[in-house]
């Protein structure tokens, strides 16, 4: 039917019974500044299942698990602490074809293959914070057969990738590029990664190594011989209680810099392994939001801490000259079509994979 089109909406904070599949979803017009892009592929990260269960509310306590959450409060279940409105079409991280554009957009994007920027920026104070969002949160997004974005978030790639590939990159290898520019990661440096077979970890690894710095990666023993394959000089398993004796049977005794994704209760270990004048950068809690600090281990040893989110701008755009220059692997680790979203973000939570999943319209 001309005017409709197939789409997963979010109509609230709950289970998965929240996530409904439906084929007569309005197509969105581009506006002034926008482009009509046909999604191609969309990447799921963790900021979906997130919002989904409520769980960045400020009541919340617990771990990642995908389920809902009792404690979460609708007024700030969103990433920035705000209430999101529903229904909501989510998906931050679309490959593909701008359609059509709006008034005041170069028409020249028509037909070329894309990426789209997750982060909506106010464009004449394009680094305020205030008023920032999500595409996907505050915006509908990419779970679906059609999206507009600003054409000033839409950047044309040129890459041998499939589109699928290209639809793992934006919210992961975001997260990472920014995370290791931060904490000025170089050549002199030892990064200990944790969660490193997740999106955001498995793209850590592989930046690291192109900023001739070394890795150590911490991941379940089952995924060790992948992300080996991604570069990682070191591989260690997460073992609660033992990440300094695991790292020394490795021959290490120390990093200068922790790029944690995971929190909760290993986080006291994470600094105690830490050089002094180390740098701790965080961009994810799936183990727990809430975690020990001795203030001693922060202030004698001279350790310094870097909360990332939303990149700079300009960082997307060089994250897409490194996907263009390549040197790196996109990890597919599963493609599902839209209407099985619930499935494909069931097999996300259950963290057995190495990479990233897609779906495909």
């Amino acid at each position: 039917m001309p005017g409709v089109m197939k789409a997963c909406l979010l109509t609230g904070h709950g289970g998965m019974e929240r996530l409904q599949f439906r084929n007569d979803v309005p197509k969105p017009a581009p506006g002034s500044n926008e482009a009509l892009v046909r999604v191609l592929a969309c990447g799921l990260n963790n900021t979906d299942v997130n919002t989904r269960t409520g769980w960045y509310s400020a009541k919340v306590s617990e771990s990642t698990t995908g389920e809902a959450l009792a404690d979460a409060r609708h007024e700030d279940a969103a990433w920035g602490g705000k209430a999101i409105s529903f229904p909501r079409i989510q998906g931050a991280d679309v490959c593909g074809i701008v359609e059509k554009t709006g008034a005041g957009a170069p028409e020249e994007l028509i037909g070329k293959r894309v990426l789209i920027d997750p982060w909506i920026r106010c464009w004449h104070r394009p680094e305020d914070r205030e008023g920032i969002g999500y595409f996907g949160s505050e915006t509908d997004g990419g779970f679906a057969e059609f999206t507009v974005a600003d054409y000033r978030q839409i950047h044309v790639v040129e890459s041998e990738f499939s589109n699928s590939e290209l639809a793992t990159f934006a919210t992961s290898w975001g997260t990472a590029l920014y995370m290791l520019e931060r904490v000025s990661v170089c050549v002199r440096d030892t990064v200990l990664v944790t969660g490193a077979s997740g999106g955001v970890g498995s793209a850590l690894v592989q930046l690291a190594r192109l900023r001739g710095a070394r890795s150590v990666a911490m991941c379940s023993a089952g995924k060790a011989g992948e992300v080996a394959a991604l570069g990682a000089d070191v591989v260690i398993p997460r073992r609660l209680g033992e990440v300094r004796s695991v790292m020394a049977s490795k021959g290490l005794t120390s990093v200068t810099v922790v790029a944690d994704l995971v929190g909760g209760e290993i986080f006291p270990e994470l600094l105690d392994v830490l050089e002094p004048q180390g740098r701790y950068v965080v961009s994810g809690a799936i183990g727990g939001p809430r975690v020990e600090l001795d203030l001693r281990s922060l202030y004698l040893r001279d350790l310094s801490f870097s909360g990332v989110s939303v990149p700079e701008p300009g960082a997307f755009g060089r994250l897409v000259g490194i996907i263009e220059s390549g040197g790196i692997k996109p990890i597919l680790a599963a493609e599902f079509p839209l209407s099985e979203l619930a499935q494909a973000q069931a097999m996300f939570i259950e963290k057995k994979h190495v990479g990233n999943i897609v779906v495909v319209p």
